[in-house]
Parts: C-alpha cells; sequence; structure tokens
C-alpha cells in the first residue's frame, strides 16, 4: 500500500472538498428552487385570440420594426407603446395610427419617462401580448411580470442573462399558461429555413455535428453613449464573460438538430475565451483618457469558442465576436452522414453530388448554381411570406417571424419556438462563463424540460 504523509493527505483532501463543493454549487445553480405546478409548455397551443391587442415595450431600435408589421396585419391593434424617451413614443404611436387595420383601431396609449411605467401600462391596457426590446438587463423582469399581468410575452434576445431568471421564467409560463418565446429572427432568414427543410427531408443523412457564430464588429455602437444600443452594451463587454450574444447561430442549427425536441437535447459545454483587448484599444484610440470609455475595465474576451456536447453525443462549436475587425458571418453549418449545408457563403455538397452541378462531395455548390438548391428546397413559409415581409428587416426574416407569432396565436397553434428552447439558447452565456471562470471545466445545462423534452414533437415543415 502506497504511503501518503499527513501534508500531501491534507492537499489531496482538500483539493476533493473543492471539487466536491465546486459540483454542489454547479448543481444548485442549474436546478429549480421551487418546482414547477404548471403544464408543460411543449407543443403548447393557447386559445385563439381573434382580435390581437398588442403593446411594445422599447420602441428605440427592433421594437418599432416589430411594431409596424403588427399593425399592418388584419384584426390587430397597437394598444400601447412604451419606451423611456418621449420621442420614440410619439414617433411609433403615430406610425401605428397611421397603418392600423384593426377595426376597433385608436391612437395607442403613450407611456414614457420612467423607468417604470412600463409596469402601470401592463396593469391599465391590458394587452394580449407583449414585445420587448430593451436593455439585456429588463427581459426577465419584464417578461415575468407580463405573463403574471395576462400577456403572452415576445422578447428580443436573450431571454435572460441568469440561470435563476430562466428557470423563473420557465416556471411562471408554466404556471400562467402564457407563451414566453425569445425572438431569434436568423431561424426565419431564407438560407436558415432552406437547411431545416433540407434536413427534415434527410437530405444529408444522419446529423452529427454543427457550427454556428456570431462574427459582428460593433465597436461603432461605442458613439452611442447617452442613448441607444452602445450606452449600455458598452458595459456588457466590460463586465461580461464568455459568450454573450450565442442565440442568432445557434438558435438555427438547434432546430435542425431537433434540440429539446423529442430526439436530443444539450448536455455539457467548455468554453475558452481570448484576451480582451480590441475594446480597450479602440477605447485608447477612438477617446480621451479621461472619457468614461478609458475608465472601464474590459474584462470579456475579444473572441469566445466554446463546444456543446449532446445527449445522444452530437457536437456543436459556437464562436462570437462583436469586437475584431473582420467580416459579418453568422457561419450556419450542420454536417450529416451524407453531405455538409453551410452558410456566408451559402454552400452545400453532397455524396455523390448534386443533379449534375457536382460529381461528388470534393466540391461546392455554391454561387449562380445555388439557385436550382434554392427552387427545390426552399421553405414553404418562406414562399408564402416573403413577399408580404421582405421590406421589415434583415432580408425579411424579422417580418416572418412577427407574422408567424400573430398567425400562431389568432389561429390557436403552437408556435415556432417554444419557451425552453429560448432558455436553452441563452443560457450558453451564463455556462460559457462559468467554464472560463474554471479554466474551461466542462458545465451541465439545466433541463428546463424536467426530462419532457422526449415528448416534444420536432418543428414541422409548416407551409
Amino acid at each position: 500500500m502506497k504511503k501518503f504523509d499527513r501534508r500531501s493527505f491534507l492537499k489531496t483532501s482538500s483539493l476533493s472538498a473543492a471539487a466536491i463543493a465546486s459540483t454542489s454549487l454547479l448543481s444548485s445553480c442549474v436546478e429549480p428552487k421551487v418546482a414547477s405546478k404548471g403544464i408543460y409548455m411543449g407543443g403548447f397551443a393557447a386559445p385563439k385570440i381573434d382580435y390581437l391587442r398588442a403593446a411594445f415595450i422599447g420602441v428605440g431600435a427592433r421594437g418599432g420594426s416589430h411594431l409596424r408589421v403588427v399593425a399592418s396585419m388584419d384584426n390587430t391593434e397597437v394598444v400601447a407603446v412604451c419606451d423611456l424617451y418621449e420621442d420614440h413614443v410619439n414617433r411609433w404611436t403615430k406610425i401605428a395610427s397611421d397603418i392600423g387595420k384593426g377595426e376597433r383601431h385608436q391612437k395607442a396609449a403613450a407611456y414614457f419617462g420612467d423607468e417604470n411605467l412600463w409596469k402601470k401600462m401592463l396593469e391599465e391596457v391590458k394587452p394580449d401580448v407583449v414585445f420587448i426590446a430593451t436593455n439585456w438587463d429588463n427581459h426577465a423582469p419584464m417578461v415575468i411580470e407580463a405573463m403574471k399581468k395576462g400577456a403572452h410575452a415576445f422578447v428580443e434576445v436573450p431571454i435572460a442573462k441568469t440561470l435563476e431568471d430562466m428557470w423563473e421564467i420557465v416556471r411562471t409560463s408554466e404556471e400562467t399558461q402564457k407563451h414566453c418565446m425569445m425572438m431569434e429572427n436568423v431561424n426565419y432568414g431564407r438560407t436558415e429555413l432552406m437547411y431545416l427543410n433540407m434536413c427534415r427531408q434527410g437530405v444529408i443523412g444522419d446529423l452529427m455535428h454543427a457550427e454556428a457564430a456570431y462574427i459582428h464588429e460593433l465597436r461603432f455602437q461605442m458613439e452611442e453613449q447617452e442613448r441607444g444600443t452602445g450606452s449600455w452594451r458598452t458595459h456588457h463587454y466590460a463586465k461580461g464573460r464568455g459568450n454573450l450574444y450565442p442565440t442568432h447561430g445557434l438558435g438555427p442549427v438547434a432546430q435542425y438538430m431537433n434540440i429539446g425536441r423529442t430526439d436530443d437535447s444539450f448536455k455539457s459545454i467548455v468554453s475558452y475565451s481570448t484576451p480582451a483587448m480590441g475594446r480597450k484599444l479602440y477605447a485608447e484610440k477612438n477617446y480621451a483618457s479621461d472619457h468614461k470609455w478609458n475608465q472601464l475595465d474590459y474584462q470579456n474576451g475579444d473572441l469566445n469558442t466554446s463546444i456543446i456536447k449532446t445527449q445522444v453525443g452530437r457536437t456543436i462549436m459556437i464562436q462570437w465576436d462583436e469586437t475584431s475587425p473582420r467580416p459579418y458571418t453568422r457561419h450556419n453549418l450542420i454536417q450529416g452522414t451524407k453531405g455538409i449545408l453551410a452558410g456566408f457563403p451559402t454552400r452545400i455538397a453532397l455524396e455523390g453530388g448534386f443533379e449534375g452541378f457536382t460529381k461528388n462531395h470534393h466540391s461546392w455548390v455554391q454561387g449562380e448554381d445555388l439557385e436550382a438548391l434554392y427552387e427545390k428546397y426552399d421553405h414553404p413559409l418562406y414562399k408564402r411570406l416573403n413577399q408580404k415581409t421582405q421590406n421589415s428587416g434583415h432580408g425579411g426574416m424579422d417580418g416572418i417571424m412577427v407574422y408567424r407569432i400573430v398567425e400562431c396565436l389568432q389561429q390557436g397553434l403552437p408556435l415556432d419556438q417554444n419557451v425552453y428552447e429560448g432558455c436553452f439558447w441563452s443560457s450558453v452565456s451564463p455556462l460559457s462563463g462559468a467554464s472560463i471562470a474554471q479554466d474551461g471545466a466542462p458545465q451541465q445545462f439545466p433541463d428546463f424540460t424536467a426530462g419532457r423534452w422526449k415528448e416534444t414533437p420536432p418543428l414541422q415543415i409548416i407551409s
């Protein structure tokens, strides 16, 4: 028997205790403090809302484009607009009034000035749905309160910043039987919809691996210092950790793979980031030494790379970088046993080639040859809605998303994205931060569905 001296024993015991404590802490972070007493929301269809009354919180950027789509649809009414700034509210209440098509349409109630007036709006107006496009810190409290006040909640990405808030969102949605959908618009892009259609048809065989990214140089937003996205988002670059914005790339590939829906779910994640250099250098170059941007301690790495392992053994690589000088890309790659679909640029390669354009998987179908691909595999939803929504932003994907939200609510259909998916995709942010803090140690994903993802049907190819 190998001998241990007292010092070695104490050292080994201390390390073991620390590991156990770390595991215990991790478990407490990913499990709900109070079990839900509500119903499971996977595949949930709320009662039909024939005439939809919608309110909007935050119309400085994204919220206004959503308002425009809702106001232009039949049997809808914009009943309230809330924002910190009076000019935003005045502009969008007028736009809503000018284009409103609702039979009972009147000028929307206006709320501005105090940062808590959204609560008063919920009490007074009692909308059927609330669209939320605000600072990330506000997402969780706003969707939770909206559901408690009887409204379905639709919120910009991410759905929340912490696992604790995500559990509270799930619990509130289940107990109130109100939808809470994170509005991941990229799932409605033309190529993403086509790839979903191709995956469902088995074109690339069994799915094994995906890659997703949000590479978008946004240092210019630092010019928005008092109002606008940069005024609050810059602080997240300083104090955040890990992948702060994972869902644009992750959402589509997760739905290709049926993550959280019958086939598979997230299991664990490992994460690493580069040093944090770009924002600090940019601030030093463009602002005076005493400027507030030069007083921040930029801690979050410029580029984050994370790898997810799923329950059945698939892998997903996710990258995020909003600082480095490079072209925009969401990457969007899905690898199957019979071929590969990739984005930025859009291209495919199939074993045996593709219909006269390529002879085998060693060559891409790309460029002008893609027209034949779109003609054969374009998603029927895109074909139906593109002409109606193409001027709505981001190539029409924003409009298709909002149109589908209204359509599902008015027809009493399940939403294309459920509350659990919003939480699964958003949880990459806190979990990647935790992995980095532990030098890349794997972090277990919480199961927001409590095992019921196995009974949630895949997203269908609806027309």
